[in-house]
């Protein structure tokens, strides 16, 4: 089980914000706004070595910031937030570790098999994480686009990731209607993900306490990553410190940039 830190974009600034309040046309609601900017987050994740965390664009206006980041830390973080085909080589150029894709392969509301495809031709499998994020709908959980705000027709079960698994190296997962609340876990979802277990999960939503990650860890058969946002103390909460969480649950040897 690792520790996958978070950098959070939206308007070009570091947020930590409720996922399901994320509106066109409204502003979010926001837990956190940071005045360190985002390269001040890279260079602590480096620091502490901490690869494997992600970089998250929500909607326009996010790019510099972004791209700061990555230079940054080159390799060392994935990118998600508005890529397509089209420019998901550029930012492994840029030096992203990964790409994080989710609404343009979720296209009208499936699995877009030919996009899927034209991501791994244009990146390969290595440097492609899915981003699974969901919200509950009767007792099942459904993949949500644009923001996370469109519901697709994509039901999360063990049947969608074993289809999806040969096409990523990773995949992401929100539990948005926890996100930003420090309530607790969907635990529901949890299970699900943990009993599967085939590539590496990375699990985000509710975490609030150790005991949290620790539940994580348990039902999850250990087979889950986990994300903190709004708890940490780096973005203003006060139930986690970030210092206790980066060294009880290491995510690996620093990914250092090539000479």
């Amino acid at each position: 089980m690792r520790f996958r830190p978070c950098i959070d974009l939206h308007d070009g600034q570091v947020k930590q914000i409720v996922g399901a309040s994320l509106v066109d046309g409204q502003q979010p609601e926001t837990n956190f706004q940071a005045e360190k900017p985002a390269t001040w987050f890279a260079d602590l994740y480096r620091r502490d070595n901490l690869p494997g965390g992600h970089i998250i664009q929500l909607g326009p206006g996010n790019a510099r910031a972004a791209e700061a980041a990555l230079a940054a830390w080159p390799g060392g973080l994935q990118i998600g937030g508005g890529v397509t085909g089209d420019n998901a080589a550029a930012w492994i150029d840029a030096g992203a570790s990964a790409v994080i894709v989710t609404s343009w392969v979720f296209h009208d509301g499936r699995v877009d098999r030919r996009r899927l495809d034209r991501l791994v031709s244009g990146v390969g499998r290595e440097h492609l994480v899915l981003d699974l994020s969901c919200r509950r709908k009767g007792n099942d959980y459904y993949i949500v686009t644009d923001r996370w705000q469109t519901f697709t027709q994509e039901r999360v079960t063990r049947q969608l990731l074993d289809s999806l698994a040969d096409h990523a190296h990773e995949f992401l997962i929100h539990a948005v209607d926890v996100e930003g609340k420090c309530r607790g876990i969907e635990k529901p979802l949890v299970e699900l993900l943990g009993a599967w277990g085939k590539i590496p999960v990375t699990y985000a939503g509710g975490i609030h306490s150790l005991e949290d990650i620790q539940l994580i860890d348990g039902i999850g058969r250990g087979q889950l990553d986990f994300t903190v946002g709004s708890a940490l103390d780096i973005f203003g909460g006060t139930q986690l410190a970030y210092k206790d969480i980066a060294g009880k649950y290491p995510a690996g040897n620093a990914v250092e940039p090539p000479a």
